[in-house]
């Protein structure tokens, strides 16, 4: 069975002048698999277009592309990648959970972004082959208490020289710990002020980091 066995719905979003529509599974609490999560922490988060990603798209959608390459962390449905494949990047979207990548393909084809490369990544076992971007992007991946340290360490090895980091995340906790796990590898860091997807009136407002490597 394709992805069509989550009986998926629709949302629409606009920005930049362009529509997307996103097909989601209707209940992320009915994927959740306690066994899993004992297991690996898994809950299924990548069966949501969450305010972070919407408010990272918009962001990406406002970038020049300039032949640059482009890699979502803990992509879920790929709202922000495949916005950025749209636009013109060499994207590609990773997440560690192979149903969310099914949903990226399936959400990319009906997108106009059938270029769009999808990774299955863990980032507690980065291949050795990773390659590195000029753009890293990110959108509520935040959760745990360690998942700072262990995302900084990925940007550090994922960013290329000279290249940034966009981090979305709605004002987590978590998220303090951010800044110094960032700049414990090197890596500048500047967090921009919070905002909601344009239109929206409701909601979280989302705080958007801004991340270099030095060239």
């Amino acid at each position: 069975m394709g992805y069509e066995r989550f009986a998926p719905v629709r949302r629409e979003f606009t920005f930049r002048g362009e529509h997307y529509t996103i097909w989601q599974p209707p209940d992320v609490d009915a994927l959740i698999d306690v066994e899993a999560f004992e297991r690996d922490e898994r809950i299924p988060y990548w069966a949501n277009v969450w305010e972070s990603a919407w408010v990272l798209a918009e962001e990406i959608a406002a970038l020049d592309p300039d032949g640059r390459s482009l890699l979502e962390l803990g992509c879920g449905l790929a709202l922000p990648a495949i916005a950025a494949c749209r636009r013109g990047f060499r994207a590609v979207a990773s997440d560690y959970e192979p149903d969310a990548l099914e949903g990226v393909r399936y959400n990319a084809a009906g997108n106009a972004a059938e270029d769009l490369q999808t990774l299955l990544l863990d980032w507690r076992r980065l291949p050795a082959d990773l390659p590195t971007f000029d753009v890293v992007v990110a959108a509520d991946v935040l959760y745990e208490k360690h998942h700072a340290e262990t995302l900084a360490a990925v940007l550090v090895r994922a960013l290329a020289p000279g290249g940034t980091a966009l981090v979305a995340d709605p004002g987590r906790a978590r998220a303090a710990q951010l800044e110094p796990a960032v700049r414990g590898v090197g890596l500048g860091i500047v967090k921009h002020p919070p905002r909601r997807p344009t239109g929206v009136e409701a909601g979280p407002a989302i705080d958007i980091y801004r991340i270099t490597r030095p060239g």
